[in-house]
């Protein structure tokens, strides 16, 4: 485990060496990364940081956050079990949408992380997320739905390993919304499942 959090700093530092987004970087209070366990079988992904998380350092810190853990509680699971991350790792000015140079640019060291820890789950949260491994899908069609998707970074291909996403409402979207936050605790509550098939396989 020791290995893979060494793993992970070294990628965060080569954001840091490599420059990127610098535009956002320069406006950003600090580069948030991800958190959790670098073990994990389950990695959720969100879009960028917020106003809390660019405080904090953390990904999923604000009411969005909160709303996560009671999630990932009412599974019996906290955050010390998965892994939580973004695509774009600075706040874009005034939360607006990551732009998609910007995913574009993050996107090699989202899979980077992804390579080191080897979770067996992917949760996308939101159609950003959702869209960088299924971009030709619409989140209000296919949330809920995993997908066996063959994750091919390095070459050669053959090294490709498989990962079932699992594509979600954002959880700041449906804090306000109550069929959305319904629609999205019901889809949460497949998770256990869903692992529990690929471990018996």
């Amino acid at each position: 485990m020791a290995d893979k959090q060494a793993s992970l700093d070294a990628i965060k530092q080569q954001i840091i060496d490599g420059k990127v987004c610098p535009e956002l970087a320069t406006q950003a209070t600090q580069l948030v990364f991800g958190d959790g366990n670098p073990g994990a079988e389950i990695v959720f992904i969100g879009e960028a940081p917020g106003k809390n998380e660019d405080i904090q350092g953390k990904p999923f810190v604000g009411a969005a956050g909160k709303f996560l853990d009671e999630m990932l509680a009412s599974i019996g699971l906290n955050r010390e079990d998965v892994y939580i991350t973004n695509i774009v790792k600075y706040r874009p000015p005034n939360n607006r949408d990551p732009l998609p140079e910007e995913k574009k640019e993050f996107l090699p060291y989202l899979q980077a992380q992804l390579e080191v820890i080897q979770p067996k789950v992917v949760v996308t949260l939101g159609r950003h997320s959702t869209n960088c491994f299924l971009p030709d899908l619409q989140i209000s069609q296919i949330h809920g739905q995993p997908k066996r998707l063959k994750l091919r970074m390095k070459q050669p291909a053959d090294e490709a390993f498989e990962v079932v996403i699992l594509p979600l409402f954002h959880p700041a979207a449906a804090l306000y919304n109550g069929g959305m936050r319904q629609t999205l605790i019901d889809d949460f509550n497949n998770i256990p499942a869903i692992i529990k098939k690929l471990t018996n396989n």
